[in-house]
């Protein structure tokens, strides 16, 4: 229909450029059916079309002068999961290392008072990437029926100073309340680095922090929050996260041996369409692999098979052949991190720190 004359400011202002100015209003009415406002105006028409809602100055959501840089993050806390160590295929070692320094003493309370048996301190995972370290904690966080944080640098770091300190605090406050709870610091060469190293100073706070945190721990007071760490890098750690009372228990967690392969083989395997898999030969085949390795083999022979029916036509079925040919496609990734760790393991073994490493690699006739 025709247009209808505007009124009112915006009339006003379309008008300004004399009689034959473009009157914006009226299109904005004669095209609203098609192209609608650009922006659309709360329910309680606070604001006229075409206007943005102007910010409420009381009530929920009011504008409190502040841009949002001093809220706390929220971390989330994972209820107790049902992953066991019985869900860990193989690594027997690593199991027994774990009920006699950690699981043994928590589950029988009574025991722990009669030899004095402290809950003092923490747990170190270290070893090769791509091994299971998270997965271990996650198992040990279930069988303890506990409560899980998991503690990456993105969810400790702030541009804004102090921040960063406050949040380390506050995630062990969180622990706390939430106990019995496993706190799992991941990556805690990127946390905890050696401060002789950091030439930023709100680096070495975020360490002198994390060291307060643990002797909280370490005094009694957080009975029920239990420390885990992992890396890649012990070497790379500040020495006093793991003095005694702190980090003090270390774990080497190693490439999974034969019965691991085969369990995480057939897993990752359990929902492709596999064709006389020899499980046993294709174990043989990647001595020496990670999990993510592993992971990597299945991903790859399924996308052989996957490309060969598309370009065929005819759907078939992954087969021994796909797997060893992707195996042999694949270098184990530990391979560089044991060239590195293999000097430090040498010539800088602190206080035995890496005995457990020296007997692999002798095993494996590294040295």
């Amino acid at each position: 229909g025709p247009a209808t004359p505007a009124s009112g400011p915006a009339a006003a202002g379309a008008g300004a450029g004399g009689p034959t100015g473009f009157d914006w209003a009226a299109a904005e009415q004669d095209l609203g059916d098609v192209v609608g406002p650009r922006f659309v105006a709360p329910d309680n028409g606070a604001a006229a079309p075409g206007l943005e809602a102007p910010l409420p100055v009381d009530g929920p959501g009011a504008y409190d002068g502040t841009d949002g840089a001093e809220e706390a993050p929220a971390w989330d806390v994972d209820a107790p999961g049902t992953v066991r160590l019985a869900d860990v295929g193989g690594m027997q070692e690593v199991k027994d290392r774990l009920e006699a320094a950690f699981l043994a003493p928590m589950r029988n309370p009574e025991l722990r008072k009669l030899y004095g048996k402290s809950l003092r301190g923490g747990l170190l995972l270290y070893g090769p990437p791509g091994c299971g370290k998270t997965f271990i904690a996650r198992a040990v966080a279930g069988e303890l029926g506990a409560n899980f944080m998991s503690v990456t640098l993105s969810d400790v770091l702030d541009m804004y100073i102090g921040t960063s300190e406050k949040n380390i605090h506050e995630i062990f406050r969180i622990a706390r309340a939430k106990a019995p709870c496993v706190v799992f610091l991941d990556e805690l060469d990127a946390l905890g680095a050696k401060r002789s190293r950091t030439h930023h100073n709100g680096m070495r706070n975020v360490v002198n922090q994390l060291l307060t945190e643990l002797d909280g721990v370490d005094s009694g007071k957080d009975e029920g929050v239990f420390v885990l760490a992992a890396t890649n890098v012990p070497w790379d750690v500040d020495i006093a996260l793991r003095r005694p009372g702190r980090l003090d228990r270390t774990l080497l967690v190693l490439p999974p041996d034969g019965p691991a392969r085969e369990a995480i083989l057939r897993y990752h395997l359990r929902d492709r369409p596999i064709e006389a898999v020899d499980l046993g030969k294709l174990v043989k085949a990647t001595e020496d692999f990670s999990g993510a390795d592993l992971a990597h083999v299945c991903e790859a022979a399924a996308e052989t098979a996957l490309l060969d029916s598309a370009r065929t036509g005819n759907v078939r079925m992954i087969g021994m052949a796909d797997l060893l040919g992707a195996a042999r496609q694949v270098r184990p990734s530990s391979e560089p991190w044991f060239a590195a760790a293999r000097n430090v393991a040498m010539f800088a073994n602190d206080g035995g720190m890496y005995d457990d490493l020296l007997v692999y690699l002798k095993k494996k006739r590294k040295l």
